[in-house]
């Protein structure tokens, strides 16, 4: 009886510490998101700099030079595209003119097509007042004014990014240094069985698989920002540097990313030209580079590796922008690969862990020797290996 209570306790407690964690995460973001961006950083590094710490070059060497990499690289496109943002943000009210300039036909049609509807209720309802009302809906609203918002203003507002940008950096070498060896050692140091073991072999392909991911996608969105940018420029597109990188920063948010750079490539080509043949050429040429990127190159290089639902990708996407905000929304992808490797590898643990124990009842006091000189032999393979 008290045994089936206490299963029956298992779900409750289950749902209140998954409750538990979503309110510490929301809680303690500020602290929380410094720490996972570094992590992602240094998965995302670990591979060159463990190649390179293999072949005689020390970690702290290697990572420095990375980041400062990293670091030129990212102030490099802020310098290339500040320009034509800072123009685009300060021309955000003759934007939205032009826009309205340009849909107001549609909505002309619109209210044409809605008075119609009214009248011919009218007239089925045999009500007078109704149709004769109708024409109010003809008079345009007024078109509330439009606050002008600086860069200033917008970048005064958001100076924490650079304090952020140097923490992230400064946790992430830190991790770089310390090297994978740290983890083996705390993981031993915690448990020294097979599933201390089994634990660090999965934080070390978790590891391995994001890192190969990021910097896989890393460079195909390096040319798929390079090929949007040219054809923007050969179709006329102001400013077409801009909009290869805005498509190549976004194309890292699956299915998101590709739908909010299509809708802006779209708006500026609407703003941009006269004819709407120039804007749907604009829009479609997108739509087919971002088609081929998306179903013809990422399979060649990932194949059906990581096999992700598309359900869960967008419900951890939501989840994490909510959670997060933007960064929550860059680590939802990683978190997702994180769990599916861990589940995968949990899983085979456990069939290893059921055959392991029938052989040790079955061989004796020989086989459990064995058994339990097996976990130091891995440990030290791994030491090795690093």
């Amino acid at each position: 009886m008290q045994a089936r209570a206490l299963h029956a306790l298992v779900r409750p407690l289950w749902i209140v510490a998954f409750c538990s964690v979503i309110a510490l995460l929301r809680i303690a973001h500020a602290a929380l998101v410094p720490l996972a961006l570094a992590l992602l950083v240094a998965f995302v590094l670990s591979g060159i700099v463990e190649a390179l710490w293999r072949r005689g070059v020390p970690r702290m060497l290697s990572a420095s030079v990375l980041l400062i990499v990293a670091a030129l690289a990212l102030g490099g496109v802020i310098q290339l595209t500040w320009a034509p943002a800072q123009q685009w943000m300060l021309s955000a009210p003759r934007v939205l003119r032009s826009i309205e300039h340009k849909v107001r036909p549609a909505q002309s049609l619109l209210r044409r097509l809605d008075d119609i509807a009214r009248r011919a209720t009218a007239l089925a309802n045999s009500d007078g007042a109704a149709g004769a009302a109708a024409p109010a809906s003809l008079i345009a609203p007024a078109t509330p004014a439009t606050a002008v918002v600086t860069p200033i203003e917008v970048f005064a507002a958001t100076g924490w990014v650079v304090g952020g940008i140097v923490t992230v950096m400064a946790f992430a070498l830190l991790l770089l240094i310390a090297g994978p060896p740290t983890l083996a050692r705390m993981m031993v140091a915690l448990a020294a069985d097979l599933r201390a073991v089994r634990v660090m072999e999965i934080i070390d392909a978790i590891r391995l698989e994001v890192g190969r991911y990021y910097g896989t996608m890393l460079l195909i969105n390096l040319g798929f920002g390079t090929v949007v940018a040219a054809v923007m420029s050969l179709l006329g597109m102001p400013n077409p540097v801009l909009w290869g990188v805005i498509a190549g920063v976004l194309n890292f948010i699956p299915f998101l990313g590709s739908a909010i750079t299509f809708t802006i490539v779209t708006v500026v080509a609407l703003v941009s030209f006269e004819t709407l043949g120039h804007v749907l050429l604009v829009a479609g040429s997108y739509l087919a580079l971002a088609t081929v990127e998306g179903h013809v190159v990422e399979p060649v290089f990932f194949g059906r590796r990581l096999d992700l639902n598309p359900l869960v990708v967008l419900t951890a996407l939501w989840l994490g922008g909510w959670l997060w905000g933007i960064p929550g929304v860059v680590l939802a992808l990683p978190a997702v690969v994180a769990i599916r490797i861990a589940r995968r590898m949990s899983g085979s643990a456990g069939s290893a862990f059921g055959s392991a124990g029938s052989t040790d009842s079955a061989s004796g006091s020989s086989g459990s020797a064995n058994a339990a000189a097996l976990p130091a032999q891995r440990v030290a393979n791994a030491r090795s290996i690093r």
